[in-house]
């Protein structure tokens, strides 16, 4: 088998071939490559797409699958966050239980540095080096100018719904020195955390504490990490005219575009990554022949959305770090085990 085709996954009419590309990466067919560091660094890229506040698009070129998806794994699970950790409930006589109402305040993210913070662990007690300290207090009361027959909550009550941006941080030792410019606060305001009606209080002490996505969700630095392979459309024979319509119209707008050339009009593929591989155009029979649909097995688009607690780009570059890291401690435990089995021997 062609380089070129044991790097492509086939997508036919009724099924998908070619999905496993090797008992183990490098290998095809039965025909083992060895790893060479001059050709890998001629083949790997990285390509930022996209950059928002929250959100940022890149695609990863010439590595296996393993490492993509472990590079996702260490982004929803091992990059280190502040969370809400425990609540002390002074008072709620609202209707949401204490259990619950703990469980909400802990899935709001906190706009926090956690490099700032030392690891919090069992039977330590809490400083102002590793506990960040929020106070929740709100009545729900009766809105004195609110017109006779109101009907709508939010008018007729005070605190009919407590949000996030009523959270305030309470700073310990020189916490408020250390963030003065850059204050302690939910990533978000207008998270709704429960809702009250007249006579209804909640008062309690939040800590937030340091943590990882593999001991609890809410410390996971991204709401969504995720890769697909780069989609690929061959068209084999031209295809004009009326079928240059149908064409264009089996993929999302953007994926085909009709061109003229010398007075023909024709389809003609410009941005295949929009395409969400239907395989709707493998329906038409007067296509079968002069298309082919593929996926590039070694090219992954990668999508992450943050939270909003640490910028997207800055947890990219954290999730290699936490790979080179994990890749050194193989290697250590792995010349170890070596020289442990050549003294045995």
């Amino acid at each position: 088998m062609a380089l070129e085709d044991r790097n492509r996954v086939v997508i036919l009419e009724d099924r998908v071939e070619n999905v496993s590309g090797a008992e183990f990466p490098l290998s095809f067919d039965g025909q083992e490559t060895a790893f060479n560091m001059e050709s890998f660094r001629d083949s790997f890229d990285i390509k930022i797409i996209r950059v928002t506040p929250t959100d940022i698009e890149f695609d990863l070129i010439g590595v296996d699958a393993s490492i993509a998806n472990a590079l996702r794994r260490v982004l929803i699970a091992e990059i280190p966050t502040m969370a809400i950790e425990k609540v002390y409930m002074i008072n709620n006589t609202g209707i949401v239980q204490d259990e619950v109402l703990a469980h909400r305040l802990g899935l709001i993210p906190i706009k926090a540095d956690p490099s700032e913070f030392l690891w919090k662990h069992d039977g330590s007690v809490p400083t102002d080096q590793n506990t960040i300290v929020f106070r929740l207090d709100v009545t729900c009361e009766v809105n004195r100018a609110a017109e006779t027959g109101e009907t709508d909550p939010k008018i007729k009550y005070i605190n009919s719904a407590v949000y996030s941006s009523q959270l305030v941080w309470d700073p310990k030792g020189d916490q408020g020195v250390r963030f003065e410019s850059n204050p302690i606060k939910p990533v978000h305001d207008e998270i709704l955390i429960t809702k009250l009606r007249p006579g209804q209080t909640i008062s309690c002490e939040l800590h937030c504490e340091k943590g990882v996505g593999k001991d609890h969700a809410k410390f996971s630095p991204v709401a969504t990490a995720s890769y697909r392979l780069l989609p690929e459309i061959q068209i084999l024979e031209d295809i004009t005219g009326d079928d240059a319509e149908l064409f264009r119209s089996c993929f999302p707008p953007g994926v085909v575009d009709i061109v003229e050339e010398r007075g023909v009009r024709k389809a003609k593929v410009v941005n295949p990554r929009k395409d969400t591989v239907s395989r709707e155009v493998l329906r038409h029979k007067q296509f079968e022949g002069k298309v082919r649909l593929t996926r590039v097995r070694n090219h992954f688009i990668f999508n992450v959305e943050s939270t909003g607690a640490i910028p997207p780009e800055t947890l990219i570059s954290q999730a290699l770090d936490v790979l080179v890291e994990k890749c050194e401690i193989s290697k250590t435990a792995l010349a170890a085990a070596v020289k442990n089995g050549e003294e045995d021997e």
